[in-house]
């Protein structure tokens, strides 16, 4: 790692009083780890109010025994600094005082399953912190429990199916308060494609619980081991049943991603998307129900020239979002209006998600919107009775600038959603892939990634 050295904290340094948000971190650890009291770090040799790349300015590593009679193995336990305001003198964050968050609020943890070899702590997730941290910073989007992250490359860069994360409430750091205001504890678990896949289709908190049945997946502090071979669904056949019906009764909490996408009406206007943009050059990030957040120009930074993926899920809302101001349109195109007969192109990895969007989403009276990564296009799927919708049944395609509005009726639902049900296997899809509705004036059509 170029941009960080490995020291022992507060060792043979004299320093003036800790801050207080550093203070509260430090102390909430050293209750945990009292035979721990200098553990190892990994700092940022240029700190982030310097005009460092790296917004943590430290990762504190322990080395926590678990519990064998819970089934919880020795592992390493590392904790952030940085995404919570630790000075509180606005270098880095705005001053919130003891009442609100500190800073974004929360800090990142992980937990990694200790190997019989291990005589120190891998820094390879201090790698990986570093990266959601700069995600954050970018973005101002926090992570959450129960969001997921795709990162699409091994977690430490080997040959691990763990490729992705879900995120959860640290079960030993208790959320801290100081002058500086509240922080809270968020553990990243490292997961695999098909435990990512059902998060996203139903909801992570369902998934961290089916995750907590068995040590080997994570056990009740939900332990990383990176050589873990077998996703929950292989360990135990009867989580995917437990996942179907979960999504049959509870919907899916999935409200929107970033996605490759565009649209056009038949009349020639065009939305102002690109649906061939490389999505392994492409940041996701969560759609909220409170706007279309922009997608940051700047990728995570990685040792290889993988970028990273992130779908975040997003808290769930029957109000719409107000169209964003910052749509750079003119003051015609600003002006709502209703379109006859369009034509929507998702790339394949966005595609494979209209089947939930019809199953988990609409079905259950959500609304679901995708947002072009590369500009402000976006495309919000909405059913009947969602409130602030400008598309409804009369006149079920409504654009304001380059979002579009697309009602799918009571009536159509179940048609459409049989009709695309050979999303749910898309390796097996013949490239491009459309799908045509003359009576509802609606064309859909699936393209390559590239």
């Amino acid at each position: 790692l170029p941009y960080v050295q490995t020291t022992p904290m507060n060792a043979n340094v004299s320093t003036p009083p800790t801050p207080a948000g550093l203070d509260a971190i430090h102390s909430s650890c050293r209750k945990l780890y009292a035979d721990q009291p200098n553990p190892l770090q990994v700092t940022a040799l240029v700190k982030y109010w310097l005009g460092g790349p790296d917004p943590l300015d430290y990762i504190s590593m322990y080395a926590n025994p678990g519990d064998a009679s819970q089934g919880i193995p020795p592992h390493w336990h590392y904790i952030s600094f940085g995404l919570s305001d630790l000075h509180g003198d606005g270098r880095v964050h705005e001053v919130t005082g003891p009442e609100g968050p500190s800073g974004f609020g929360f800090e990142l943890t992980f937990r990694l399953k200790r190997e019989e070899s291990d005589t120190s702590p891998p820094t390879w997730p201090a790698e990986l912190m570093q990266g959601l941290a700069r995600y954050v910073f970018q973005t101002g989007n926090i992570l959450c429990p129960g969001d997921h992250v795709s990162w699409h490359v091994p977690l430490d860069n080997g040959e691990s199916r763990l490729q992705h994360m879900l995120m959860s409430m640290d079960p030993q750091m208790a959320p801290v308060v100081s002058e500086c205001g509240r922080t809270q504890f968020v553990q990243i678990i490292g997961v695999c494609l098909e435990e990512l896949k059902a998060a996203q289709q139903w909801n992570g908190p369902g998934i961290l619980e089916l995750l907590m049945k068995y040590t080997v997946s994570g056990g009740p502090w939900l332990v990383t081991d990176m050589r873990r071979g077998e996703s929950i669904f292989e360990l135990d056949p009867s989580f995917q049943q437990a996942v179907e019906d979960g999504l049959q009764r509870d919907g899916s909490d999935l409200t929107g991603v970033s996605g490759c996408c565009s649209w056009e009406d038949m009349d020639g206007v065009i939305g102002v998307g690109n649906p061939t943009v490389d999505p392994q050059f492409t940041l996701l990030s969560q759609v909220t129900p409170s706007g279309l957040p922009a997608i940051p120009e700047a990728s995570i930074r990685r040792g290889s020239r993988v970028t990273q993926d992130l779908l975040d899920s997003a808290s769930e809302s029957m109000d719409l979002p107000t169209p964003d101001t910052s749509f750079e349109t003119t003051a015609e195109l600003i002006r709502t209006r209703t379109l006859e007969f369009v034509h929507l192109k998702f790339t394949v990895e966005a595609g494979a998600l209209l089947p939930l969007v019809f199953k988990g989403r609409l079905q259950h009276g959500r609304h679901f919107t995708f947002k072009s990564p590369a500009d402000d296009l976006a495309i919000t799927f909405v059913c009947e009775g969602i409130s602030g919708a400008f598309a409804d049944k009369a006149h079920p395609y409504g654009a304001h600038g380059p979002w579009l509005q697309v009602l799918i009726s009571e009536e159509f639902l179940p048609t459409i959603t049989d009709d695309m049900k050979d999303l749910n296997n898309p390796e097996e899809l013949k490239l491009p892939r459309e799908y045509s509705w003359n009576d509802q004036k609606l064309k859909i059509t699936i393209i390559p990634e590239e």
